[in-house]
C-alpha cells in the first residue's frame, strides 16, 4: 500500500499538489482505490480516494491511528552541508530512516556551501519518513551560522565531533539513555580552532568517531546511528 503525506481531518485527508500530482499521474491511482496518509504529526490513516485530481486529491478514511511520541531521548544534528548537495541529501535520508529527531545546518569559516534549498531537503525527508514506514517527520531547521547556533542550543547533552590532534573521548563514553543530544559536524575542512574553541566554551565535549577520518555525511550519519543504538 502506497502511503502520502496530508492533512487529516476528522474522517477525510486532502493531499497537496505534490503528493496528489504523484499519487494519481505517477502511480497511476484512481477513484476507489486503497492508500495510507500519514500527517508528519503522529497521525496515520487509511482509506479509499474519492478524489482523483493532480491538484488536489481527497481521500475518505475508514481507519485511523493517532501514534505517541514515547521516546524519552532526542537525537539533534547540527551538519555543515557539503560543496555536493547529493551527500547531504543522502545525509539526511538516512538519518531520517534511523531516527533522527531534528537536523540543523550551519555555516562555519570553512564551509564550502553557504545556500541550500530546504524545500528540497523537506522533500527527502519526507520520502524517508514513508519509506520507513514513521509517523513523525524530523524538524529540518534553515542555514543558520555557527555562532547564532551555538547561542540557542539548548540540549542536556552536547557534543562537537573534530579532527583536531587533542585528548578524547569516543562519542559513546558520553552517550547516557533518556536524554537530548545535539551533535556538531564540521564542514570537509573542519571547524576552525576559534570555533571550536567557542563551543568548548559553550559546554560542548569534544568527542571522537573512532580511528578514521569520516566525510561530513558519514560522520552525522555515525554520531546519529551510536546514539539511536545505544537509546534504543
Amino acid at each position: 500500500m502506497n502511503t502520502f503525506f496530508g492533512i487529516i481531518q476528522n474522517n477525510v485527508a486532502i493531499l497537496n499538489e505534490d503528493e496528489s500530482l504523484h499519487c494519481v499521474k505517477v502511480l497511476r491511482h484512481k477513484v476507489g482505490d486503497t492508500i495510507q496518509v500519514i500527517d508528519g504529526n503522529g497521525t496515520r490513516a487509511i482509506g479509499k480516494i474519492e478524489a482523483a485530481h493532480a491538484k488536489q486529491c481527497a481521500v475518505s478514511l475508514s481507519e485511523k491511528e493517532v501514534v505517541k511520541q514515547t521516546r524519552l531521548y532526542k537525537i539533534h544534528i547540527a551538519i555543515a552541508p557539503t560543496k555536493n548537495i547529493e551527500r547531504i541529501e543522502w545525509f539526511v535520508e538516512k538519518a531520517v530512516e534511523i531516527g533522527v529527531d531534528e537536523i540543523s545546518f550551519i555555516k562555519c569559516k570553512n564551509s564550502e556551501r553557504t545556500v541550500i534549498k530546504d524545500d528540497r531537503l523537506k522533500k527527502v525527508a519526507e520520502a524517508a519518513v514513508k519509506q520507513s514506514q514513521q509517523a513523525f517527520i524530523p524538524k529540518l531547521n534553515s542555514l543558520v551560522d555557527f555562532k547564532e547556533f551555538i547561542k540557542k542550543d539548548s540540549s542536556e547533552v552536547k557534543l562537537i565531533a573534530h579532527c583536531e590532534k587533542e585528548s578524547k573521548q569516543h562519542i559513546k563514553q558520553y552517550i547516557s539513555t533518556n536524554k537530548s543530544f545535539t551533535v556538531l559536524i564540521g564542514p570537509e575542512g573542519d571547524f576552525t580552532k576559534d570555533e571550536i574553541a567557542l563551543a568548548l566554551s559553550s559546554s560542548y565535549l569534544p568527542v571522537a568517531l573512532g580511528d578514521s577520518r569520516l566525510r561530513t555525511e558519514t560522520a552525522g550519519l555515525f554520531a546519529c546511528n551510536a546514539l539511536a543504538v545505544i537509546n534504543s
